[in-house]
């Protein structure tokens, strides 16, 4: 198995990242344990700016929806990069980080009036339109603050992915952008050019997740270049941006071959070219907006093994103290990866086991049919790219204290998020005042709803 980033293993025959133990690691912060290497993250960051630095008034922009702490967003403000933000409290936490607000780019698919007033108030770089609902929501929101606001449009070019249904985004059939069909897409850019408090400043499209083949990118770029050419014949307007999204994959498992960033970058740039000059449109800059592709490989996720369970001439079932709490994909996309005992990094694999979670469901796995040296409990298993996604949609199901997240790098290990406490678990919830009783109701500590 190739390990990852600043992965190797010690003399001591341990997993180690970023110049860390794993096994001290655990011991010193618990598990379940997201591990984050600092130094694969900030070479990434830096691979993708300067694989686009060409792009004079370009953005690359981490998609904060990946893995965002406050931490993460001063590295990656220390990196030059920008920020795409998806929602009110994804803002928020950027703000709280002194991230640059003109750096940071609103996404969604349903922005509420609060969180556009919020990203107005902040004056943040620019707000990817969606839909024309939104489109006439925000043109009313600027007007009424006398703010004018760089917008794009979120196309759906009915580009197809090849990759999970649940993360296709860009065909047609799609909750999110102004669908080309129907003429839906071209009247967003009529509104969206008479609007007085909107600068229109180009297109948006996504067209999904874990991309490995760069052909589907090139679709996108023929689909949003042909619809420029006939939005320019129809208002005169071409778009001086050209926002690209995300969706570069990452590496779960030797079968993934994900192509280099700069592959990406040329393949961006040669196809933006060439479909512009085809349709005698001026060259649009790019924006690009990685996330997997940033911090997915530099993730690990540390777990103590528990019950080990066989059942004769089917399957041996090996459970750790973690799950479909701090990694969901599993169970939502069918995700693969890969794992090592980590406090035997180098013991040949000699068995084939399953790797069940704890949590009360049957789905709750996290690797079928892996290949591992003999396993007892107590042993640390390391699972291999969850960096993307999975703090990030981290769940309390059966009221399980969500992990701690460290980052580590040159030897040190500091945490990014301090592990929950079952007091955290309980910080929000109410008694109403009907259910206290009685020497409840003399404690003004108890926590009761008005």
């Amino acid at each position: 198995m190739r390990l990852r980033g600043t992965a190797r293993i010690n003399a001591r025959n341990h997993l180690e990242i970023g110049g860390c133990d794993t096994v001290e690691l655990a011991r010193r912060f618990g598990t379940p344990l997201y591990v984050m290497d600092e130094a694969l993250i900030r070479e990434n960051c830096r691979a993708y700016r300067e694989a686009f630095a060409s792009e004079a008034g370009g953005m690359v922009l981490y998609a904060a929806k990946t893995f965002l702490t406050t931490g993460m967003a001063r590295l990656v403000d220390e990196e030059g990069l920008g920020l795409d933000v998806v929602s009110g409290g994804e803002l928020y936490t950027a703000l709280a980080a002194g991230f640059p607000s003109e750096r940071i780019y609103f996404n969604g698919n349903n922005k509420s009036p609060a969180e556009l007033e919020e990203a107005l108030a902040a004056r943040i770089g620019g707000v990817v339109v969606d839909n024309p609902s939104e489109l006439a929501l925000l043109s009313d929101l600027a007007a009424r603050r006398g703010q004018r606001v760089a917008v794009l449009l979120r196309i759906a070019p009915g580009v197809q992915a090849h990759t999970h249904e649940y993360i296709q985004t860009g065909q047609a059939d799609s909750k999110f952008g102004f669908p080309l069909v129907g003429g839906v897409a071209l009247a967003g850019v009529k509104e969206a050019l008479s609007a007085s408090h909107l600068d229109l400043r180009g297109y948006h499209c996504h067209i999904g997740s874990q991309i490995l083949a760069l052909e589907s990118y090139r679709a996108a770029v023929r689909a949003m270049l042909e619809f420029a050419a006939e939005a320019r014949a129809a208002t005169g307007y071409a778009p001086e941006v050209l926002d690209l999204g995300g969706g570069l994959g990452a590496r779960y498992t030797a079968d993934d071959d994900p192509p280099p960033i700069e592959e990406l970058a040329r393949t961006m740039r040669a196809a933006v070219a060439e479909e512009a000059a085809a349709h005698g449109l001026p060259c649009p800059t790019i924006f690009v907006e990685p996330g997997r592709s940033i911090v997915g490989e530099a993730g690990t996720t540390l777990y103590t093994v528990g019950a080990i369970k066989d059942i004769p001439g089917v399957r041996r079932y090996v459970a750790v103290d973690g799950g479909m709490t701090d990694n969901p994909r599993v169970a939502l996309y069918q995700a693969v990866y890969e794992a090592i005992v980590a406090n035997r990094a180098a013991d040949a694999p000699s068995e084939v086991v399953s790797v069940a979670g704890k949590c009360c469901e049957s789905g709750d796995m996290l690797l079928w049919d892996a290949a591992l040296p003999p396993v007892e409990r107590g042993d640390l298993l390391a699972v291999f790219t969850t960096g993307a996604y999975n703090y990030s949609m981290a769940s309390n199901y059966n009221r399980l204290p969500r992990p701690a997240v460290v980052l580590v790098g040159g030897g040190r290990a500091r945490l990014l998020v301090a592990r929950e406490t079952y007091a955290d678990l309980i910080r929000l919830d109410l008694i109403p005042e009907d259910l206290a009783r009685p020497e409840e109701k003399r404690l003004p500590a108890a926590r009761q709803a008005p």
